[in-house]
């Protein structure tokens, strides 16, 4: 028998560097941009194919799928990419930040949003060339 244990979102409460930089508040904006980019993706898809555009078109999907990745990544890792790289995070009402002080603390948090980055990006690519590929 299997188990899911570590396969759920993290459960961490407190500023971690490279780990975790945002709380509730942050999370539940990020889940909701992932929700709105894949609206958008599903959206656009559904217009290019209604339309009749060529199926290269649909690599333009890139754009609201890497963004919807983006946001469900960040919500799941409970990870601002853009927090990271600017040295801030935020566990209290939106809109408040704090500075990351220590320098190795920063050089973790720039690193983890890049692999956010790269992994939004990579799966916005996916995303975009089955659906150009589809016989649809």
């Amino acid at each position: 028998m299997s188990s899911t244990a570590g396969l759920g979102p993290l459960n961490v409460v407190d500023y971690s560097p490279g780990v975790c930089n945002i709380g509730p508040a942050e999370i539940a904006r990020r889940r909701m941009a992932g929700h709105i980019g894949l609206l958008v993706t599903a959206a656009g898809l559904a217009a290019l194919v209604v339309t009749g555009a060529p199926p290269w078109t649909r690599l333009i999907l890139v754009l609201p799928a890497g963004a919807s990745a983006s946001g469900y990544l960040q919500a799941w890792f409970h990870f601002c990419a853009g927090f990271g790289a600017r040295g801030v995070y935020n566990f209290g009402p939106l809109g408040t930040v704090s500075e990351v002080a220590a320098p190795e603390a920063r050089a973790r948090d720039r690193a983890k949003s890049i692999r956010i980055g790269v992994a939004a990006l990579a799966i916005g690519i996916v995303v975009a060339v089955v659906a150009a590929v589809l016989p649809i």
